[in-house]
C-alpha cells in the first residue's frame, strides 16, 4: 500500500464515481480501477461493490474509509515537519460552507489567508449547511463553516464569526388565501398556513421549539434541504418559511419576500468555524484559526 493508492481509495470513496474520482488524481479509469483491486487484494476485502452503473463502499470499505482518512492526515503532517525548512507553510487544507456561506464569510477568509499564507493550497466544498458539522467530525473536511447548534458534539472546536437573526418571510404579494403576507395573530391563523420549513438543522429545532411554547400544530407544506430554496418556494406563494437574515440578504428574491413582525423572535443563528479540536495540532489548520482570532482583535 502506498499513500498515491489511498488518496485514490479517497477520491472515489467521497465521489462514488470512477470518472470524477480519476480526473481529480489525474489518472485514468483502468489505472485507477486496477489500483483499487490491487488494495482490495492486498487487505483481502472487497472496499467497494460496483456494477455498470453504481459504486457503493461495502461495511469493510466504510471501516477502511476512516483509517484512510487519519492516515492521509498524519501523512500530510509528518511530510510537513521533515521537508519544510523555511518558516513558511504549505500544504493543504479543505473547507466546507454552503454557497451562501462561501460568498458571504469565506470569501474575504479565504483572501486574507491567501495573503498571509500563499504556499497552502485551499480546497473548498459547498453544500447544505446542515451537513457541515458531519463533514468535519466524519474526517470528509478540516474546517467547515455552520450555525452553532444548542450542544457541541465533544473533540469539536467552535469559532464564532457573526450573528444572522433568523426570520419568518412571506411572498411581498399575496398569490393564494391561505398565505397571508401579514403576521399572524392566533394560533389558528398559524396552524392553517403552509410552512416551508428546513428538513433538519438547527433552524428546524428552533422553529419547531417556537411552536410548541406557542401551542401551534404548524402545517408543514414542504420540508427541503438548503435555505435558498425556501426563499425561492416562498417568493413563489407556496407558504410561510424560516431563513437566516444572511441567506435573505444575498437572495437575489429579496425584493419578492416580506420579512414578518414575529413576536417574540427566533434564537438567531451563531455562525461560525468547527474544526476537530484534535485537528488544531496541524500547523494548516492552526495558521487558519489563529488569522481568525487577529480578524476578532
Amino acid at each position: 500500500m502506498n499513500i498515491k493508492t489511498l488518496k485514490q481509495f479517497l477520491a472515489l470513496a467521497e465521489t462514488l464515481n470512477f470518472g470524477r474520482a480519476s480526473d481529480e488524481c489525474h489518472i485514468s479509469i483502468s489505472a485507477m480501477s486496477r489500483n483499487i483491486r490491487h488494495l482490495e487484494d492486498e487487505l483481502g476485502v472487497a472496499l467497494f461493490n460496483r456494477d455498470n452503473r453504481t459504486v457503493a463502499l461495502t461495511q469493510e470499505g466504510q471501516k477502511f474509509l476512516k483509517y484512510a482518512r487519519d492516515t492521509s492526515r498524519q501523512w500530510n503532517l509528518i511530510r510537513h515537519e521533515l521537508t519544510d525548512n523555511s518558516d513558511q507553510l504549505s500544504g493543504e487544507i479543505s473547507l466546507y460552507g454552503s454557497v451562501t456561506a462561501s460568498y458571504s464569510f469565506l470569501y474575504e477568509l479565504l483572501r486574507r489567508f491567501r495573503i498571509a499564507y500563499p504556499a497552502i493550497e485551499i480546497k473548498l466544498r459547498t453544500g447544505d449547511p446542515e451537513h457541515a458539522i458531519a463533514h468535519v467530525l466524519d474526517g470528509k473536511e478540516d474546517i467547515s463553516l455552520a450555525a452553532r447548534p444548542t450542544n457541541l458534539p465533544r473533540g469539536l472546536a467552535f469559532k464564532p464569526i457573526a450573528i444572522s437573526p433568523l426570520l419568518f418571510i412571506a411572498p411581498l404579494e399575496q398569490q393564494v388565501p391561505n398565505v397571508p403576507t401579514n403576521t399572524p395573530t392566533t394560533p389558528e391563523e398559524w396552524s392553517n398556513i403552509p410552512m416551508i420549513l428546513s428538513e433538519s438543522g438547527v433552524s428546524r429545532t428552533r422553529v419547531d421549539e417556537w411552536f410548541r411554547q406557542h401551542d401551534i400544530a404548524p402545517r408543514i407544506y414542504a420540508q427541503v434541504t438548503g435555505n435558498e430554496a425556501i426563499v425561492s418556494m416562498v417568493s413563489l406563494g407556496f407558504g410561510i418559511g424560516v431563513v437566516p437574515k444572511i441567506v435573505l440578504d444575498n437572495s437575489p428574491l429579496v425584493d419578492r419576500i416580506k420579512v414578518l413582525d414575529v413576536q417574540p423572535e427566533l434564537e438567531p443563528y451563531d455562525i461560525g468555524l468547527f474544526t476537530l479540536k484534535k485537528s488544531l495540532k496541524n500547523p494548516l489548520v492552526e495558521a487558519f484559526w489563529n488569522l481568525m482570532e487577529e480578524e476578532a482583535l
